[in-house]
């Protein structure tokens, strides 16, 4: 395991980040019990990882509990990140969202369940749409400021979004992002169009979840029909569980890294993530898992190599429209560069 720093931090963090959506069984029984959430936290550990990733209300609590006494004796050497917006409770409305009120009662819930003082890494988990970015801006300095919380990144959330809060904290002198955490993989490759040139642009570093496209990308569904596809849309409902779904396309992009894993000996999953982790050095895979050997098998994914050929063959069948404005660009480069940009010495911005 080699080690990345978090955006434009000095925080050392593991290349992969292990997500803990897993730990527990309260979301319908598909998660893993304590011992085996405990065995696949050891393993990761042992192979060098140091970045975990939860949040409030995965598996109803249940994860960050199990957390706090895996963590026993050595939190200082894990860097833990966890989350607020979500897990609203019913007939509440000020018990989820992005506002202040939520993020104090869902920080000191989470506090209390994993058994620390601080979070390494807080996240907004998702934009709700009408707080203003300056309240919850505000609002996270003053957990930073209060110890509660070391950095701060912003999940699931509009790259205008970011990068307009990203420019009030830098003025106000506030507390800046560190990281944005999306959805990535070969068959969700929209953040391309936006969220990762802005990320660049800004120094974040970039937490991938649903690396394997939610189990659809490991090879386990490659019937894609039947009892296996029933599981894939009985997670639809569970909202602590958001499933992109069988499509036409996903099957064809799943044929194609079943048949590049056939070619370098290697797993369907192993593939995926080999991808994922040659796209930018900014971007962190958050592994996912419920066994052991599920777990195995993603970390094998830091000695799986593929070639430029295999590379292209991924690229070409997850390609996606970009749409406007980056489709128009090319039309009006000639007229922008008096038909010289290739002579211009200028990163692509």
């Amino acid at each position: 395991m080699r080690y990345r720093l978090l955006g434009g931090t000095g925080l050392r963090v593991s290349e992969l980040c292990l997500g803990a959506m897993t730990f527990g069984q309260k979301r319908g029984g598909w998660g893993a019990a304590a011992p085996e959430s405990q065995a696949i936290f050891e393993r990761f550990v042992q192979s060098g990882g140091n970045f975990i990733d939860t949040a409030n209300m995965y598996q109803l609590g249940e994860s960050e509990s199990l957390l706090s006494g895996l963590l026993d004796g050595r939190r200082h050497e894990i860097v833990l990140a966890t989350k607020y917006s979500l897990g609203a409770r019913s007939n509440d409305l000020n018990s989820g969202g992005n506002h202040r009120k939520s993020m104090v009662q869902a920080l000191e819930g989470s506090l209390k369940r994993l058994r620390t003082d601080y979070i390494d890494l807080y996240w907004m988990h998702a934009w709700d749409g009408v707080t203003p970015v300056d309240e919850v801006l505000r609002a996270l300095d003053d957990m930073v400021r209060a110890g509660k919380i070391l950095y701060i990144g912003f999940s699931d959330t509009p790259a205008w979004v970011i990068a307009r809060s990203q420019a009030i904290a830098e003025l106000r002198g506030w507390s800046k992002l560190a990281a944005t955490q999306v959805p990535y993989s070969l068959i969700e490759r929209s953040v391309e169009r936006e969220i990762l040139p802005m990320a660049a642009s800004l120094g974040l570093a970039v937490l991938a979840w649903g690396p394997l496209g939610n189990g659809l990308l490991s090879g386990k569904y490659s019937g894609w029909r039947g009892a296996s596809t029933q599981t894939v849309e009985g997670r639809l409902n569970d909202p602590g569980y958001p499933v992109h779904g069988y499509s036409p396309r996903s099957e064809k992009i799943a044929q194609v890294v079943i048949e590049v894993a056939e070619e370098c000996a290697a797993t369907p999953a192993r593939v995926a993530l080999a991808w994922l982790r040659s796209r930018s050095s900014a971007v962190i895979p958050i592994i996912g898992a419920r066994t052991i050997d599920q777990l195995d098998d993603n970390l094998a994914c830091l000695e799986t190599s593929l070639s430029e050929r295999q590379l292209q063959r991924l690229n070409d069948v997850s390609a996606i429209e970009f749409g406007f404005p980056a489709d128009f660009y090319p039309a009006i480069e000639a007229t922008m560069f008096g038909q010289m940009r290739g002579r211009l010495d200028a990163p692509q911005g």
